[in-house]
């Protein structure tokens, strides 16, 4: 049979990524390291990560294949929600219920919604909480699935656009809403909205090319490289209107290239249910992916 005869039943651009393989992490510098403790730790139930910033003044907490750095200074906060996937809603609300004490006298604090948990860290952050849900984030059952900034009226189709040509992320706008994919089942979404923003305060995210030089390239033309950091890694600070050079939005990328030492580093999780008292042999892993089908 002629190969070019045949059907095919599957949407081969749907598995498509785009230019942008990794979203990493989510840096805020937070003035506490035992109440951050308290809450990206014991509260949510995430991993300090035992290799790395392992000392008194960083804490790097895994998340799935992402992470949250958290370096000692002034607090910064996301201007928008970072949305998490954690399994076990119930053992997250226990633990949320717990961290009540430690961490009284901050803005810590955690509502139920009909689309998951939302809470707030000792600072202001907030994260979202989803359960597994293999329609809505695929198999993944403990991960970053989305980053949600807020921004101004009008601004999302010009954000989706410089995701497309800039990065050569997929990007959609619609109904206010910009969606950048920029890792396997993880997006930047942007969301206007009317409120008021406050100035940006210095936290970033973090993200990995396949191509590293194609968007530098157009970056600097436009006078947006902020910081030449390594030789595998490169810093900017606007997402900027393509035909004004105009800034839409400002948060800083730590951009990285696949050759970065530090890419798809395996990432050690804890099962959060576990503890010395109900503790099983071969149950303190935390499951990143739902079990084969």
């Amino acid at each position: 049979m002629d190969a070019m005869t045949l059907d095919c039943p599957y949407d081969r651009a749907a598995e498509s990524l785009g230019n942008v393989v990794e979203l990493q992490h989510v840096n805020v510098r937070v003035p506490d390291q035992q109440k951050a403790t308290a809450f990206y730790i014991s509260a949510l139930g995430l991993t300090r990560d035992p290799y790395l910033m392992t000392g008194t003044d960083n804490m790097w907490a895994n998340v799935g294949l992402s992470q949250f750095h958290l370096p000692t200074g002034v607090p910064e906060v996301v201007r928008g929600t970072t949305a998490l996937i954690l399994p076990n809603r119930a053992g997250l609300l226990e633990r949320l219920h717990r961290a009540k004490r430690e961490l009284e006298g901050t803005r810590y604090a955690f509502t139920e919604s009909n689309d998951g948990v939302e809470t707030v860290c000792p600072w202001g952050n907030r994260i979202r909480v989803h359960e597994p849900d293999a329609g809505r984030f695929g198999r993944v059952v403990l991960g970053m699935p989305y980053v949600e900034f807020d921004v101004a009226p009008g601004t999302t189709p010009g954000i989706a656009r410089f995701y497309r040509e800039i990065l050569d992320a997929p990007a959609t706008a619609e109904g206010g809403t910009a969606r950048a994919l920029v890792a396997n089942g993880q997006y930047l979404v942007f969301k206007e909205t009317d409120a008021p923003q406050p100035e940006f305060d210095g936290h970033h995210i973090q993200i990995s090319l396949a191509d590293f030089g194609g968007p530098h390239a157009r970056l600097r033309e436009r006078g947006l490289i902020s910081e030449e950091s390594n030789p595998w890694q490169y810093r900017f600070l606007d997402i900027v209107d393509l035909d004004t050079n105009r800034p839409l939005f400002r948060v800083e990328h730590e951009v990285r290239s696949m050759t970065h030492p530090l890419f798809a580093r395996p990432l050690v999780n804890r099962n959060a249910a576990i503890n010395n008292r109900n503790y099983m042999p071969g149950h303190e892993a935390g499951m990143v992916a739902m079990p084969p089908e």
